[in-house]
């Protein structure tokens, strides 16, 4: 089955492609994490103007090599107007994080933000980033569901995609990265995919995380590590994912180092997997933080224009090779 998009959010989706329609997308809407990254690495509070020149940098020197950007109205957009003039803009629609008042991880909405607002900055669709666990109770799910039925409607009604960002986690137990959150991630992260490929949420493109953690895959593991999949495991719930949805799809780095990364795109290829692309933070710009908070913006732009160019260099090669064109999955109006 195609998905029929409207013939505006079409081209807007081809704005944030390559030639061959694969998204090669470069995320730094981070915010609050960025803020702490910088300060970290300077020892001092970062401020406002830190976080904005770090965007600026990292936009004009990467976007060079990226089919898009992705990036927050709250610092970024001074970082979208010094973009490459082929790279297509994705703006986020929500604050970063997400309401710690209340169970349920539910999404805060930047206050002066709406899909026309993101269509008059020059934004080629509308990012909405949900955090989701599918076996929380319906008290707090169908809330969620509501949610993004109404961003979804209003993107479409702008004419622009929604590129819906779904991250899950165990509303029990709260835990990440550890050996009791890998096995039971699979479950929740095919769940959800195949959730919001339902058609009531005009979503047009899900981005992703992979189906498993990866530093617990046999063979992946860090020494002493305990596998808590093999490798034939993995590569059905990779394929499993896949199935779940009709829709384009690409992955999130979620963090993790550039070349675990592109070894989970390998990775997925060989299992089947029909994604699309990805949105690529903080496995491309990472390491760029520490010059150029702690020795200045020249050392943190020549890191950038050497290790950084070579981190999206090794990406654009690994989707050449393992991912498909978004127009095998999409019609439009």
């Amino acid at each position: 089955m195609t998905v029929t998009l409207t013939a505006g959010q079409f081209k807007h989706l081809q704005q944030l492609s390559d030639d061959n329609n694969v998204i090669s997308a470069l995320a730094i809407d981070q915010r609050g994490s960025l803020k702490k990254m910088l300060a970290a690495a300077a020892n001092k509070p970062a401020d406002e103007t830190t976080i904005v020149d770090f965007k600026k940098a990292v936009s004009e020197e990467l976007t060079k090599y990226a089919s898009s950007i992705l990036l927050d109205p709250e610092y970024g957009l001074p970082a979208a107007k010094v973009r490459a003039p082929q790279a297509g803009l994705l703006l986020s629609y929500e604050k970063t994080g997400y309401d710690a008042t209340e169970p349920g991880r539910f999404p805060d909405l930047i206050d002066n933000q709406s899909a026309l607002r993101i269509k008059n900055e020059g934004g080629d669709a509308v990012k909405f980033l949900l955090y989701i666990d599918p076996d929380e109770p319906d008290s707090i799910n169908d809330r969620k569901y509501a949610f993004v039925e109404r961003v979804g409607a209003e993107a479409k009604a702008n004419d622009l995609p929604l590129f819906l960002e779904l991250v899950s986690y165990d509303g029990k137990t709260n835990e990440t990265g550890t050996a009791a959150w890998a096995k039971v991630k699979p479950e929740k992260v095919i769940k959800i995919t195949k959730e919001f490929s339902k058609p009531q949420y005009n979503v047009s493109v899900l981005k992703v995380e992979v189906p498993v953690d990866q530093k617990f895959v046999e063979g992946y593991t860090d020494e002493g590590v305990t596998p808590v999949y093999t490798k034939e495991e993995v590569a059905k719930y990779y394929k499993a994912q896949s199935d779940a949805t009709d829709l384009p799809f690409i992955f999130l780095s979620a963090g993790v180092s550039n070349e675990l990364f592109l070894e989970e795109l390998k990775f997925a290829k060989k299992a089947g997997s029909t994604f699309n692309g990805v949105l690529c933070g903080r496995a491309t710009w990472k390491p760029g933080v520490k010059p150029f908070a702690a020795e200045g913006e020249a050392a943190g732009k020549k890191w950038l224009e050497t290790e950084g160019k070579a981190n999206i260099d090794r990406l654009n090669k690994v989707l050449a090779e393992t991912a498909t064109p978004w127009t095998d999955k999409v019609t439009h109006e």
